[in-house]
């Protein structure tokens, strides 16, 4: 793809600019290549020329470091924009982030971010004393730099409320001392390598780490450096690493209120293995340690074999007949994926668009959680027209590079790994037993008293905060709002006397379902008016609603409300609520195409029966 070829359709006014203009910006990889494509998005939109679809609103975004801004914040803006999270961007004064953050009276703060980038300066991070020091010296004062950096953002984020992505330190790049850097902690290699490890180690919910010691180093260190660049103008580095560190910031605030992907769909010949299973045979496949290519296909199993221990469903779409399909799973000694690492294999003749589609339906996820894998452009083109929702991923013809391909495309990357992820395959398979029982009970009833439900219901916890930001972020069906909100708002709702949140877990006899719930309610004057009800499809029609709905008028009764008020916002993904709470006893007050309104007074409400036995209720001093 050319650049200059922009040129002409911003001219012409043509609605293939913003297309081509997204492309070119997600392969661009030169400072002035992206700059230039900024300047041309600045003059589409004078031109008048928008984008199609909607414009979310800004992101109030402050930028502040020991650093010269300019032109970082340009590089940022136009990758915000692009990526569908505009950005309105508060600049810092040239290493005056301390006072910037400690002046409470201060335009930082007038500002009001929602997001804060904080560039620490890489002149602070240096041991003050001599190489000769204890060790035990040394190291309190890189774990006491690594404390006072993180105070900062704490501080930040107590008078604002903002998510703080936090850059670490660039390891140098020369020669000096030599070997002896790595033996002495004073030494500015091993020093910053440690105040990194305390940021990491060390960060609160608030705060994400933009990792510039691995930027740096991807690039390469001698590369990422730019000592003219830094007397000359203050840049935090050359023109590659402010496009990486661009690059990154630009993805975690996408990443803030952005869910990764759940499903990945693995096609099986030349994908999984080498060869044709069906035409070479068991022991024709090319897997396992006795030849290059055949280690390399093991690998990419053993990388996808520690996604599904994130908490990613794996699944396997396959034009193939099943047995012959299914007998490298059961029977070759040199297989790391198993059919119990699966929740779903379609082994078939049937289009794969069309296989990914009743995975969907029977995992009951969005299409859009989706990523397919696979070797042959051909699939790739057929499940991107008849399944466009699905991300698609085609992998080159050099296996050794097919692990590497699936962790740069960053579409299963978590914010925090929970417990329950690593559960999560096992939770989805159980799912398909309860499914099973359920086609052989005919009395709904007596299904329900089968399952043995328990459920705990609990205010919301710093323990449970980041399952709480990941399941608000990734809800899009049963969610009558759609807000989504990080670790840190989290942990705000939680803090703030005039909320009240709660989340349900559930288990059966067939397993742990988890986290399956959440609701955050605020008192206005004499009503609880619901922000956020959100709930996992796996449980629909378990009576779970009517026990979150009993938890939420139990509280509301305590806190002194009359009526709980109730608002669904329509997405392109939750019309199945649309009329929830009328369902659930609601009157509807106010109708509009935007939201509808309702109310449920709370002197007439009578717990709703159910078959589930609660064993903790939220708020409970007990």
């Amino acid at each position: 793809m050319d650049i200059l070829n922009l040129k002409p359709l911003l001219l012409k006014g043509s609605p293939e600019f913003w297309p081509r203009l997204t492309a070119m910006t997600g392969q661009a990889r030169d400072f002035e290549e992206l700059f230039l494509l900024s300047s041309w998005r600045k003059k589409a939109l004078a031109r008048n020329l928008t984008p199609p679809g909607s414009i979310a609103a800004p992101i109030k975004l402050a930028i502040l470091g020991g650093y010269s801004l300019y032109p970082l914040h340009e590089l940022l803006e136009h990758l915000c924009s692009v990526q569908g999270t505009p950005i309105e961007v508060w600049l810092g004064d040239y290493d005056n982030y301390v006072s910037e953050i400690m002046d409470e009276a201060g335009e930082l703060y007038s500002f009001a971010p929602k997001v804060v980038l904080l560039l620490p300066a890489e002149g602070r991070c240096k041991y003050s004393g001599q190489l000769t020091d204890t060790r035990a010296a040394q190291q309190a004062e890189a774990t006491q730099t690594a404390k006072s950096v993180l105070e900062l953002a704490r501080k930040v984020n107590a008078q604002t409320g903002a998510e703080v992505i936090l850059g670490n330190f660039m390891l140098p790049s020369r020669h000096d001392l030599g070997a002896y850097r790595s033996r002495a902690l004073g030494s500015d290699w091993t020093f910053r390598k440690w105040v990194n490890l305390e940021l990491g180690l060390n960060a609160p919910p608030c705060v994400r780490i933009c990792d510039l010691e691995f930027l740096a180093a991807r690039i390469g260190g001698a590369q990422a450096a730019d000592p003219r660049g830094w007397f000359e103008t203050k840049q935090p580095g050359s023109p590659a690493l402010l496009v990486e560190l661009a690059r990154e910031a630009a993805h975690l605030i996408a990443s803030l209120k952005r869910a990764p992907k759940k499903v990945l769909v693995l096609d099986l010949d030349n994908t999984l293995w080498g060869g044709v299973v069906a035409d070479d045979g068991l022991e024709g496949i090319e897997l396992g340690d006795t030849s290059p290519r055949g280690e390399a296909f093991k690998a990419f199993q053993k990388y996808i074999v520690s996604l599904k221990q994130r908490g990613v469903l794996l699944a396997v779409c396959s034009k193939n007949d099943f047995a012959k399909a299914a007998e490298p799973f059961e029977k070759h000694p040199e297989m790391i994926l198993r059919m119990a690492d699966l929740v779903s294999f379609k082994a078939n003749w049937e289009p794969k668009s069309e296989n990914i589609r009743r995975m969907a339906a029977e995992l009951n996820l969005g299409l859009d959680s989706f990523v397919f894998v696979d070797d042959n452009p051909a699939e790739i083109d057929i499940v991107r027209q008849f399944a466009p929702e699905v991300t698609t991923l085609l992998l080159g013809p050099d296996p050794s590079e097919y692990a590497t391909q699936l962790q740069d495309c960053r579409l299963f990357e978590p914010s925090g790994i929970t417990a329950e992820d690593e559960d999560r395959t096992s939770q989805y398979r159980a799912e398909a037993e309860r499914k099973a029982l359920q086609g052989s009970v005919t009395d709904m009833d007596s299904y329900l008293n089968s399952l043995a439900m328990e459920a705990t219901i609990s205010e919301f916890t710093i323990v449970d905060a980041p399952r709480l930001s990941q399941l608000i972020n990734k809800s899009n069906q049963f969610n009558l709002t759609t807000r989504r909100r990080s670790e840190a708002e989290v942990l705000a709702v939680m803090n703030d006397p005039v909320f009240v949140g709660y989340s349900m877990r559930l288990k059966d006899r067939f397993g742990d379902h988890g986290l399956i719930s959440i609701v955050i309610g605020q008192k206005v004057d004499g009503a609880m008016k619901i922000d956020t009800w959100l709930m996992s499809c796996r449980v629909l029609k378990r009576q779970v609603e009517e026990e979150v709905l009993n938890e939420l008028a139990r509280l509301a009764r305590a806190r002194g409300c009359q009526r709980l008020e109730g608002v669904y916002l329509p997405t392109a993904k939750n019309e199945m609520v649309r009329d929830f709470y009328g369902r659930m006893g609601f009157e509807l007050t106010s109708e509009s195409e935007t939201k509808r309104e309702f109310e449920l007074p709370l002197g007439t409400f009578q717990p709703l029966a159910t078959k589930i036995k609660i064993t903790q209720r939220a708020y409970d001093p007990s």
